[in-house]
């Protein structure tokens, strides 16, 4: 189930990929601005082949930078992820980095929960992340978040993933657990 804004629920289309660049139909790959990157803002999506998309990010500093998925591919929209064991993404990084889940209630500011995102040595693999709580933790120099993490799985908005070192970054695959994006665009 999606929900866009509080009252109007949405049920995901049919079909595989969206008409529009997505990856596992998630269609907002986002360079947020925050912290330098390449590229600095917009989509980061690009063409893999004649069919299919990758999203490649740079981090280019050992200080804090941002990169945004919108689960549901509008900011205004939501997701209730609250019966889903986690994601599978396919990607790799030449750092370790983190991944906030971010839910619409308590959007903006750093101190999220996050679970940490292992470097794969420039390696393209692919992982299972777990919503058990257990496996999310705060970063100490972000802030710990006033919700718990049920909360946020209740109206999660969008994983936003944030690093501190120079990281080249590549997403070839998100799949979230009893949860399909729409195709808005």
């Amino acid at each position: 189930m999606f929900t866009l804004g509080s009252t109007t629920t949405a049920n995901a289309s049919h079909g595989t990929e969206c008409r529009t660049p997505s990856i596992d139909r998630l269609q907002q790959w986002i360079a947020s601005g925050e912290g330098a990157t390449e590229p600095a803002t917009g989509s980061i999506l690009v063409p893999r082949n004649r069919h299919d998309y990758t999203a490649k990010i740079k981090f280019l500093a050992d200080d804090w930078a941002v990169m945004v998925v919108w689960l549901g591919n509008k900011f205004e929209a939501q997701a209730d992820l609250t019966k889903s064991h986690g994601f599978w993404m396919t990607y790799s990084a030449t750092n370790d980095l983190y991944v906030q889940l971010r839910p619409a209630s308590h959007w903006s500011g750093g101190d999220k929960w996050v679970t940490r995102i292992p470097s794969t040595r420039g390696r393209l693999v692919t992982k299972f992340f777990s919503f058990n709580p257990d496996k999310w933790t705060s970063l100490p120099e972000l802030g710990k978040p006033s919700y718990p993490l049920s909360d946020a799985l209740d109206d999660a908005r969008g994983l936003v993933f944030v690093g501190k070192t120079k990281n080249d970054l590549e997403f070839r695959g998100l799949k979230i657990d009893g949860y399909r994006p729409p195709c808005v665009y």
